[in-house]
């Protein structure tokens, strides 16, 4: 494979239709928002859902969620030690950090592309590893063009968890979810991080993707199958490790704008691409 040879930015704009796309745990799993009341959805749960698209791919996934392992590993430490090379580190008794950071980039992609921390002990006196991999994908949190609404409702139990028990009926609970939004974030890939993890311009199309496939296989209770759909992806590659422009003008030549003052739909913004010379994107509409 060939070592990334050109920087990359990218823009994603999705859209959420009576969902809640991020739910922000100290806010009683409301939808996040910042104070301004823009909907937000956190670089992490971004992250989280690229992850499980290239699982879905195929790809060696390091960082893998309990409900969608593909192995019977119970912790990122068992997951390491199960390859033969990093366990000998793991139980070498001097450090050898850096042959472990290659190691794990070289076998998991989310490694080589977002990097990872690893603090591990060792089996031996003194042993284990303590390393840090800075990768050389980047990620914004998304954030709505306009603010949302937010509507809650109450839900009731009305079933017995277990017997023996009255009716459980007067069991309450709350769900929230967005109307509808229209959100945006962007990315970026950087060389010289690439050239570190060996993430390849092969990695790079896959990331490509995993971002226009985003909410494939993603249904939950909180995001039913179709509620979250993803538009268009931008894509501009660069023709230098550097880049022609900073990655902040990059990403401002997306503009949206609502052409009603109650925008319902996707339909009702234009989603405009301004351009900078000798740079040109490529527009990927969504699955």
């Amino acid at each position: 494979m060939t070592i990334l040879d050109h920087k990359i930015d990218f823009a994603v704009v999705l859209t959420v239709n009576n969902a809640n796309p991020n739910g922000d745990p100290l806010n009683g799993n409301r939808p996040r928002q910042n104070y301004d009341g823009y909907g937000e959805i956190s670089d992490v749960a971004i992250k989280r859902k690229i992850r499980n698209r290239l699982q879905d791919m195929g790809e060696a996934i390091f960082v893998q969620s309990n409900d969608r392992k593909t192995d019977s590993y119970k912790s990122l430490k068992d997951r390491a030690e199960a390859q033969t090379e990093l366990e000998k580190i793991l139980k070498a008794k001097e450090s050898m950090n850096e042959e472990f950071a290659e190691i794990a980039c070289a076998e998991w992609l989310d490694v080589r592309s977002f990097g990872q921390v690893f603090a591990f002990k060792g089996k031996g006196k003194g042993s284990g590893v303590s390393v840090g991999v800075r990768g050389p994908v980047s990620i914004h949190t998304a954030t709505s063009v306009d603010p949302i609404d937010i509507t809650s409702m109450q839900i009731t139990k009305s079933v017995n968890s277990e017997s023996g028990k009255e009716r459980g009926s007067d069991t309450m609970g709350m769900k929230h979810r967005v109307d509808f939004g229209i959100y945006v974030f962007y990315g970026s890939i950087n060389t010289q991080l690439a050239e570190k993890t060996g993430f390849s311009n092969e990695d790079a199309e896959k990331v490509k993707q995993a971002l226009v496939s985003l909410f494939e296989n993603d249904t939950s209770s909180a995001r039913p199958e179709g509620s979250m759909e993803v538009h268009k992806v931008f894509w501009w590659e660069h023709s230098s490790k550097l880049g022609q422009y900073s990655s902040a003008k990059v990403h401002r030549l997306v503009n949206i704008s609502s052409n009603v003052d109650e925008p319902k739909s996707f339909d009702d913004y234009t989603v405009q691409l301004n351009e900078l010379e000798g740079l040109e994107a490529e527009v990927i509409d969504g699955l």
